[in-house]
């Protein structure tokens, strides 16, 4: 399997941001990529209100276009994630969709752990606008189990750890990780979630400054199941493209079997304390 991080820097112009989507995913396509992953919020990111302008349904027009190019195209297509909005709830939902070469949905997953934190003095405060979900998620890349996470999630090692014991051998990150906390611990976050689950993870940012001033990483990448780095964009908009090999997957796993090695009868999550 080939695989594809697309880096963006997407802004509040929604056609503008989804023309640079197609013309990366495309050259991804050219390159031969079979699974192709968008970052978070690729089709609208900015202040909490053009968010909230922006925000669709999954029968949309963003995933309509998506749908319509993994068609075109014949390749696995993770939709990074849009602000989806649902009928009856006030709050919006962070949503990765995965869409398969056929243009159906295989997948929906909303992120579950939200992005409340203050770091370089600016504060973040993803559920003023939206909700968390409560649904662990994986699908398929034809043989190919995949996990779906979003961005703050790869804080949170119990999610890939899930996703790992339930055959996840990709785990997809889509991210707008902050230049701050991404300069800091982006590239360990993903090499550990890879090297911990011996597992590939392709985890595409943004990069640059969005409206309201948020400013993203970039770095994206993709790493293998040892932990090395295959590929990592420069920083610019763009795509960086690796082979994954599934084979040398089963021999990581087989010759230091830590998933294997497991010892799930002497887990015991402690009585729940307040950080």
């Amino acid at each position: 399997m080939r695989a594809a991080a697309v880096q963006m820097s997407s802004k509040q112009d929604k056609q503008g941001n989804l023309a640079t989507a197609e013309r990366l995913v495309r050259a991804a396509a050219d390159d031969g990529a079979t699974l192709v992953v968008l970052p978070e919020k690729f089709n609208v990111l900015g202040t909490h209100e053009q968010l909230v302008e922006g925000a669709e349904p999954l029968d949309g027009p963003t995933i309509a276009w998506a749908r319509e190019l993994a068609r075109e195209l014949r390749l696995d297509l993770v939709a990074g994630s849009i602000a989806e909005r649902r009928e009856g709830r006030e709050k919006l939902a962070n949503t990765s969709v995965h869409i398969g070469p056929d243009g159906e949905l295989r997948a929906t997953y909303r992120k579950i752990h939200m992005f409340d934190v203050v770091v370089g003095g600016r504060e973040y405060r993803e559920s003023a606008t939206e909700e968390p979900g409560d649904e662990i998620v994986t699908s398929a890349a034809g043989d190919v189990s995949l996990g779906l996470t979003v961005c703050y999630d790869l804080r949170f090692p119990e999610l890939f750890r899930i996703l790992a014991v339930r055959g996840a051998r990709v785990l997809t990150v889509p991210s707008a990780f902050t230049a701050v906390t991404g300069a800091a611990h982006w590239v360990t976050l993903v090499r550990a979630r890879a090297i911990e689950n011996q597992a590939f993870v392709v985890a595409a940012d943004q990069i640059g400054v969005h409206p309201g001033g948020n400013e993203s990483y970039g770095g994206s990448q993709i790493v293998d199941p040892w932990g090395d780095v295959l590929v990592r964009a420069a920083d610019e908009e763009c795509f960086v493209a690796a082979d994954l090999d599934l084979a040398r997957q089963d021999e990581v796993r087989a010759t230091l079997p830590s998933l294997a090695n497991r010892v799930p009868s002497a887990y015991r999550w402690p009585r729940e304390v307040t950080a």
